[in-house]
């Protein structure tokens, strides 16, 4: 039986992305000092768009 060809993959993101993966958004809010990493905690963190 053969997959149709609308369910086949190429392997990696055929788009751009949305949102940034977590290490990149805390990453970024620290840049920005919108959290204090030594204070504020990992979860909860608002979704930050990619430019």
């Amino acid at each position: 039986m053969s997959l149709d060809s609308s369910l086949k993959t190429k392997g990696k993101l055929a788009g751009k992305r949305n949102v940034m993966t977590r290490a990149e958004r805390i990453q970024k809010m620290i840049e920005d000092k919108k959290i204090d990493p030594k204070k504020d905690s990992a979860l909860g963190l608002p979704k930050t768009r990619v430019h």
